[in-house]
């Protein structure tokens, strides 16, 4: 049975009539745990205030959340913790009350995510479609990825996602970044994908060093003249792109030194 808090009280269960069953209506987000500590939580509770907020939904309180976590996660070494936050109870039908109290579900998961520093990747077939009012935030409609995924080859575990323009967006569940020489890019997001919490400690990292990491739109054949592809993940860290299946790609240099300084405070 998984370890679980709804609402504050232990329990794997809710209700049918939850706008997050029914709709996807709601965010997550999933977060590492060290050391008997959630790692990056700051972040990850600002990213879901954040989302909270663009959709209208009450946020938990920050300090109760942070004390449910603590109590969940005290026996774990390492673990995954993953919040969950819905609209709340509503009748059938898209309409919705503002009356409705939010449901927050805290679960509790084995660690089981892969140490390996590299990856061989593929390009998905699946594109993301335009969805500016969502873009950015971890909401649980995340079909795109479901559908992605199932379709990624047994022999690589992550995939580049294209938008209908054939930019190239992001990691089926991961961000992008792009080193040309010693310069780092990342793509814009501000149509469609998610703002992780791994990129924004880069990003961070890099404005209190005065790098600049240049955001823009990448085609395929931009990505496959890169000198070194990065994806970063809150339970996977930042692991440096080896191949990609299908394409006569390979990196032309080593591990960038911010990213491989910011590797080690992922998970600190």
């Amino acid at each position: 049975m998984i370890r679980a808090l709804v609402n504050g009280k232990p329990g794997d269960q809710i209700s049918l009539l939850d706008r997050g069953v029914q709709f996807g209506d709601g965010l997550f987000e999933t977060i590492a745990v060290a050391n008997h500590k959630p790692c990056l939580w700051n972040y990850h509770v600002q990213r879901l205030q954040s989302g909270c907020e663009r959709l209208g939904i009450a946020a938990p309180d920050a300090q109760v959340l942070e004390q449910e976590a603590l109590d969940l996660i005290a026996q774990q070494q390492r673990a995954v913790l993953k919040i969950t936050v819905t609209r709340g109870i509503s009748e059938r039908g898209y309409k919705y009350a503002s009356s409705e109290a939010p449901t927050r579900i805290l679960s509790l998961f084995p660690w089981n995510s892969p140490c390996s520093e590299t990856l061989s990747i593929a390009v998905s077939d699946r594109r993301l479609g335009h969805y500016p009012d969502l873009a950015g935030i971890k909401h649980l409609n995340r079909l795109e990825q479901v559908l992605a995924r199932a379709d990624c080859p047994e022999t690589v575990q992550e995939a580049l996602m294209l938008d209908q323009q054939g930019h190239v967006i992001e990691g089926i569940m991961s961000n992008l970044f792009i080193q040309r020489g010693q310069k780092l890019f990342t793509p814009s997001l501000r149509y469609c994908g998610v703002e992780g919490v791994v990129k924004r400690l880069i990003l961070e990292m890099a404005k209190e060093r005065s790098m600049a990491i240049e955001t823009g739109d990448f085609s395929l054949e931009e990505i496959l003249r890169a000198d070194a592809l990065y994806l970063t993940n809150s339970l996977t860290g930042i692991r440096f792109v080896s191949g990609i299946a299908g394409y006569d790609w390979q990196p032309g240099t080593g591990f960038h030194s911010l990213l491989e300084e910011a590797t080690e405070q992922v998970f600190h």
